[in-house]
């Protein structure tokens, strides 16, 4: 192993691996066949900078003042990405969520099959959904052995998620995706990914609520200044008493 594959890679780089990924087959689309930092970086919404370290923890592909082969780049980011093979995967939950997940065809072209879907409502097994027949929960051990899963994703209701994830990790899968809201109690050397939609719109209301603050916060501080009527000085009873005599 090469000294650059012992290095720790840090949890934000291994993050932006798979949008590096997503701009290169892009990039490969519009039949590009060179990249600069700059322009995956653009793409990747991050800066040159950081394009070029992420890169640097797996090896040297680019070339100064060349830029970076995007048909090569590509190849390296799906072998360290582990995209070069399909990865099994079974949904538990055929709810809306796990049957829209089955019937998604992205996922065999990113290097993932799904190959199995359970869920434990006797009237939805038996039912298809994409390519393949909705089976019973009971049957989710005998299914990661039989089809050597690796990945599990559970889209079930929080409170059956605990139970999913242990039948899982009792069968040897270690890496899992969770939609269900709930957090999820299993043994070190499982790997979870949570997946949870109403954090991610909070986090984004969070911004739009700073955003507008911000915006009333400029208005205001756009707005001309109103000026004060002079206040008028009380006359004195001396002042009073000369008008009066003039006036007489």
């Amino acid at each position: 192993m090469s000294p650059a594959r012992r290095r720790v890679i840090p949890e934000a780089t291994i993050a932006r691996l798979p949008v590096y990924h997503r701009c290169l087959l892009q990039m490969q689309a519009e039949e590009r066949s060179k990249a600069s930092s700059e322009q995956l970086a653009e793409m990747a919404g991050v800066n040159a900078a950081k394009v070029r370290k992420d890169l640097s923890y797996f090896g040297s592909y680019g070339t100064r003042g060349v830029g970076y082969g995007v048909d090569h780049l590509l190849v390296e980011i799906r072998r360290e990405l582990g995209l070069t093979h399909d990865w099994p995967c079974v949904i538990v939950g055929a709810g809306n969520l796990g049957s829209a997940l089955a019937k998604f065809a992205g996922f065999s072209d990113r290097g993932f099959s799904v190959v199995a879907v359970v869920d434990i409502d006797p009237a939805r097994v038996g039912e298809q959904v994409g390519e393949l027949v909705i089976q019973h929960e009971e049957r989710l051990a005998e299914l990661v052995l039989e089809h050597a899963v690796v990945i599990g994703i559970i889209t079930t209701p929080p409170a059956a998620a605990q139970e999913a994830a242990d039948t899982l990790t009792q069968a040897g899968v270690r890496s899992i995706l969770n939609f269900a809201p709930t957090v999820l109690d299993l043994p070190a050397d499982v790997l979870v990914r949570d997946v949870d939609v109403a954090v991610e719109l909070q986090i984004l209301a969070f911004h739009e609520e700073r955003r507008a603050a911000a915006k009333a916060s400029a208005t205001a501080a756009a707005k001309p200044a109103t000026a004060k009527p002079a206040a008028t000085k009380p006359a004195t009873g001396k002042q009073v008493t000369a008008k009066r005599a003039t006036a007489s």
